[in-house]
């Protein structure tokens, strides 16, 4: 076994940790657990600490499991919002928790061994406990004063939209949670982000009030950007683990982004590199900064082991057809919604097949039947300065034909202005 609470602290993972719990860890093998709540059918990368963490945790010998809360996801979780988020119907539920486990199962190990990782639904052990049952056998053992001193309590209550009760009790199902899983399964640590402190405390109380036990738990730093935009997000929105929400190559981009600031704290969270590799690689990038070494490393480290070396393979192929000398065959492997979403930003133009079918001249496609140049004058000087491309290819003339011959998989044209801006012309 190796030292988990010392793994998450040079990686600079570790934010809270009960007294005793690195002493407990280091005893022997412990169950310990993440809870996921199945808001949307995917996780997003913001959810990639606690996976990382329960990573960690197996890695270092533990036992992890994975909570996937059909019971809570109906109820919300108060922390770290602003306001009560809608409730979901059962339906939308089980398909959401379906697809988490699908998940999850590429990133932990749920095999055979003794510390092989297990899934579990709360709403497996709440589904037939009533309401009545509840405030007498849970309820009783917390105080209201207890639950009204909590932050995540507190800043609701403050602000403009309050807090309902069914929000409020949520520390009180969550703890339950932890005692469960600590009563059935030995389950002694429960892990999870710093702002879910509160609702962890409240389950070793309620171990200890109900049954006089004891429990340990962990919460990991919350990941900011050093730029102070929220992590995870972008223009377009969540950057999701599921390749139909956020394409593998858009998935590589984020992480390839990343600024020098962000990379060395992200290098050591999202990978499982040791650390003698990733000092290794700061000593290469710092001598070569544009090289971008760190991020290479972080985006096809975390890439793969999200989707796979064939995804991450065609992330790179992507990026160096469009910021590079990537061949036109490539494009040519990928179907139509791959090829949308590669340009997706890049201005897009529709002329029709037909008219297409019986020739247009460069400056005429670019000026008049699209509104790439404003007008064939610009196309005209773009051409001599030899700074205008057609499907990877200079053009020399602006009187240089195209049919519906020169169409990339029956379907698109795209037009490179320079060595940066794209134009994607799609023909119907």
């Amino acid at each position: 076994m190796t030292n988990f609470v010392d793994e998450l602290r040079w990686r600079g993972m570790l934010h809270d940790i009960m007294p005793n719990t690195e002493e407990k860890l280091n005893e022997g093998m412990c169950a310990g657990y993440i809870g996921f709540d199945p808001t949307a059918d995917s996780l997003h990368v913001g959810h990639l600490t606690q996976i990382m963490t329960l990573i960690h945790f197996q890695r270092a010998g533990h036992k992890p499991f994975a909570l996937v809360g059909g019971a809570t996801g109906m109820v919300g979780d108060p922390s770290g919002k602003s306001a009560e988020r809608n409730l979901l119907t059962s339906e939308v539920l089980n398909h959401n928790l379906n697809e988490l486990k699908k998940q999850l199962g590429r990133f932990l190990d749920f095999g055979e061994g003794a510390n092989a990782a297990q899934m579990v639904n709360n709403a497996d052990w709440f589904q037939n406990f009533t309401f009545l049952d509840f405030i007498r056998d849970v309820g009783k053992h917390i105080t209201v004063n207890y639950m009204m001193a909590k932050d995540s309590v507190k800043k609701r209550l403050e602000g403009e939209t309050g807090m309902s009760f069914t929000e409020f009790s949520y520390q009180l199902v969550q703890g339950y949670d932890f005692y469960y899983l600590w009563k059935n399964h030995n389950c002694t640590l429960q892990m999870g982000g710093s702002d879910q402190w509160g609702n962890i405390v409240t389950g070793t109380e309620l171990i200890r009030r109900k049954d006089g036990g004891t429990a340990y738990a962990i919460t990991t730093q919350l990941i900011k950007k050093a730029d102070g935009t929220k992590f995870g997000k972008t223009e377009s929105g969540a950057v999701w683990l599921d390749a139909g929400k956020t394409s593998p190559y858009k998935f590589y981009q984020f992480w390839l982004n990343a600024s020098d600031s962000d990379v060395k704290a992200w290098i050591r969270i999202f990978t499982l590199k040791s650390k003698e590799e990733i000092e290794k690689l700061e000593q290469e990038h710092d001598a070569a900064p544009h090289l971008r070494i760190l991020q290479k490393a972080l985006a096809e480290d975390i890439t793969v082991r999200t989707h796979s070396v064939e995804a991450l393979e065609a992330a790179i192929k992507t990026s160096e057809f469009l910021f590079g000398n990537g061949d036109l065959d490539f494009l040519k492997t990928l179907d139509a919604k791959s090829v949308l979403e590669m340009f997706e930003g890049v201005p897009q133009f529709n002329i029709s097949k037909a008219e297409l079918a019986e020739g247009i001249d460069a400056a005429s496609l670019l000026a008049e039947k699209t509104a790439i140049f404003p007008s064939k004058g610009e196309v005209k000087k773009t051409v001599q300065g030899g700074g205008l491309s057609i499907n990877k290819v200079k053009i020399a003339e602006p009187s240089t034909q195209y049919t519906t011959a020169d169409l990339i998989n029956d379907q698109f044209i795209i037009v490179q202005k320079g060595k940066r801006n794209y134009f994607l012309i799609i023909a119907g």
